[in-house]
């Protein structure tokens, strides 16, 4: 057999690497270090479907980064993550509680209802966060046959309109979800954001806080394709093992899923890359709030800015930086930082801004 672990690649990129948007942290590449974990992981065989050391690593090492046993369940990404959850902690006859901005309400193609089979219930908020007075308002109906039966709430952090839950408040809605015997998620494609922002350790939005099952982000903080369900309450799920099989979400090499969480999490990566991402976010909220023309109605506290401008002014903006509107109604628009934004695509884009509304 020839040897071409030497040979040069015969591919170049199709794109100009050095081009970068603020659509969303999706489009930004593979951090180097998880790169390089995927190719030391690329040697030799490993038992499939799990059964590798990568992935009894990984659960080791959750175990730790969590302060308690988990059960770690590798998925290829986030949707799968959610679906998978929700389905473990829901009884056939249950529902699911979120907020109207939720990702599995607005932006998984009813996949928690087509694929999981759950209803998803929602409730109107400010700023993409539940509370336990907006839980309390809500009819849920217990005993009413008529009625999907309330049995899990769940929350996003850092949320979808960009807002970070703080350990107390999570705490809050964990402990009335518990007295009503309900389970709590959480969709925490951006925990790394929400945790970086607040100077805290994962566990303390976590498991420290109530949170019964999580789906764990990998691929928004520099991976390639890698989530993780991650069990926090093993008594309040069930059947994940199967209902992963089931969704279409088991890796036969799981170990390369694994390897590129273990690179994240098992040292300060998702920290630095978060940080890094955060700290860009909030350069570029700092470098257009003076700008006559252009608003800012949230506080930016993780790694997206959801700005106010013209429409007209967006779509001219939109043809040299690719980025989405959030709420065509009013104009409001989404701007992400990643882990590779750099401060010159920042200062780019903020002079463009400024020029495009002057």
């Amino acid at each position: 057999m020839t040897d071409t672990s030497t040979q040069a690649s015969p591919f170049a990129p199709l794109h100009d690497p050095s081009s970068r948007g603020f659509a969303s942290d999706n489009y930004a590449g593979i951090h180097p270090e998880v790169l390089a974990a995927l190719v030391a992981a690329n040697g030799g065989h490993q038992v499939a479907y799990g059964e590798d050391v990568y992935t009894a690593r990984l659960t080791d090492v959750l175990t730790e980064v969590f302060g308690t046993t988990v059960e770690v369940f590798p998925v290829f990404n986030g949707t799968g993550a959610n679906v998978l959850a929700l389905q473990a902690c829901t009884p056939r006859w249950g529902s699911v509680l979120t907020t109207s901005s939720a990702h599995i309400h607005v932006d998984e193609a009813a996949a928690p209802e087509r694929v999981g089979g759950l209803k998803v219930n929602v409730i109107d908020t400010p700023d993409g966060k539940l509370t336990p007075e907006l839980i309390r308002a809500y009819p849920d109906r217990a005993g009413d046959e008529h009625f999907a039966q309330i049995g899990v709430v769940s929350i996003t952090n850092s949320t979808e309109v960009g807002t970070v839950y703080s350990p107390d408040e999570i705490r809050a809605i964990a402990d009335l979800v518990h007295e009503r015997g309900w389970v709590l998620h959480l969709d925490g494609s951006r925990l790394s954001n929400a945790a970086a922002a607040l100077g805290v350790e994962l566990r303390e939005l976590t498991s420290d806080a109530g949170v019964d099952i999580l789906s764990l982000g990998g691929t928004k903080a520099g991976a390639m394709l890698a989530e993780a369900v991650v069990v926090l309450s093993p008594d309040r799920v069930a059947g994940a093992t199967f209902l992963r099989k089931q969704s279409m979400q088991l890796a036969s090499k799981m170990r390369f899923v694994s390897a590129q969480l273990l690179a994240l999490f098992d040292g300060d990566l998702w920290r630095r890359n978060a940080e890094h991402a955060n700290a860009m976010a909030r350069r570029l909220a700092d470098g257009v709030a003076d700008i006559d023309g252009l608003q800012l109605p949230h506080a930016v506290e993780a790694n997206a800015v959801f700005p106010v401008l013209p429409r007209e002014a967006s779509e001219r903006l939109m043809r040299s930086f690719r980025f989405y509107f959030w709420d065509e109604t009013t104009g409001q628009v989404r701007w992400m930082c990643a882990w590779d934004t750099t401060e010159s695509d920042v200062d780019r884009f903020v002079e463009a801004v400024r020029a495009e509304l002057r």
